[in-house]
């Protein structure tokens, strides 16, 4: 295996899937001359051409809208959003148009688009440009929803969301851009959606969480064995499709969950998964399920209240101890 980065590994996802598919192609904005705001698309253009490589104009609604209707054409689009803050701006062709189109058509219109880029807090980037996006994804039927943790998910997940044949938001953590990792050198290295993966193995108690969340959720769990507890760390992967037989495969062996996201608390991801927990595996809980989330409040820009307004691993301790009655 090759150790890479994040980001590199994203960019061999879309390299190997344009050299395999001629009908898939890249656009936003500034992905082709500039190689991509985060360099994801570093090389694309002078491999595949400015017509497989786009760049748009800053109007997030429009070329999304161009990007439908070429899916609708039977092209295989690539849309980068540079942030999801700015996805906001073209949700109605993504919940309006992508995500109800094979419905609406009777089955007449697959819809094979990914909508992918950025999500969640950096650093001091204040209240607009700091906010995870997955809950309104996930929300609507008929979209998928991607949250890779790691270089070797980014990389099969992005060229599994390519070849699904329905329309996939992959979200990626804008602090994981650098993370190195070990990815199979493989061409069809593909991870299907849908199933998740178990970070770490504990016997105590299940922290269950997904993309940049993942990282802090192993923090605590380190933190955690100093003490004599041991947690599985689940990452979900996928939001939607969502592996429930994994969740309560863990839920059945520790009998205790936080549940961590980076998100907020109201109606956020973490409540419905609370929710189909509590109804399908409630006899097998020893304690209530705890979230732990952003607070609920917009990102602050003064760095130490960013830093208080996060998850943290602090927070997750605390809360595995509470769930352990300790």
């Amino acid at each position: 295996m090759a150790v890479i980065t994040y980001r590199e590994a994203l960019n061999q996802a879309l390299h190997e899937e344009m050299a395999r598919d001629p009908d898939v192609f890249l656009m936003g904005e500034e992905v082709a001359q500039y190689d991509g705001a985060y360099k994801v698309s570093k090389g694309l253009l002078a491999e595949y051409g400015d017509m497989r490589v786009v760049d748009s104009p800053i109007s997030e609604l429009g070329f999304t809208g161009l990007c439908v209707g070429a899916s609708m054409a039977g092209l295989r689009p690539v849309v980068e959003f540079m942030t999801f803050n700015f996805a906001f701006l073209a949700i109605d062709q993504v919940i309006n148009s992508a995500a109800k189109m094979y419905y609406m058509s009777e089955g007449q219109f697959p819809m094979p688009i990914v909508f992918r880029g950025p999500t969640g807090g950096a650093l001091q980037l204040s209240a607009q440009h700091s906010q995870a996006c997955e809950t309104y994804y996930s929300h609507a039927p008929g979209c998928k929803v991607v949250t890779p943790a790691t270089p070797a998910d980014a990389k099969g997940l992005l060229k599994a969301s390519i070849r699904d044949n329905d329309p996939v938001a992959f979200m990626e953590g804008e602090l994981l851009y650098n993370l190195k990792g070990e990815v199979p050198e493989d061409d069809d290295y593909v991870i299907p959606l849908g199933v998740a993966d178990l970070k770490n193995e504990g016997g105590d108690v299940s922290i269950v969480t997904h993309g940049k969340m993942v990282h802090v959720a192993l923090q605590a769990a380190s933190k955690l064995e100093k003490d004599g507890i041991y947690a599985d760390v689940l990452d979900l992967r996928t939001i939607r499709p969502l592996d429930m037989d994994a969740i309560l495969t863990t839920v059945r062996k520790t009998n205790r969950v936080v549940y961590l996201e980076e998100g907020w608390p109201y109606a956020g991801t973490g409540a419905q998964i609370v929710s189909m927990i509590q109804e399908e595996a409630f006899d097998d809980l020893d304690a209530p399920i705890l979230r732990v989330t952003q607070a609920d409040v917009p990102m602050p820009y003064a760095k130490n209240l960013e830093l208080l307004a996060k998850p943290s691993a602090e927070r997750v301790i605390e809360a595995c101890k509470k769930v352990l009655y300790r």
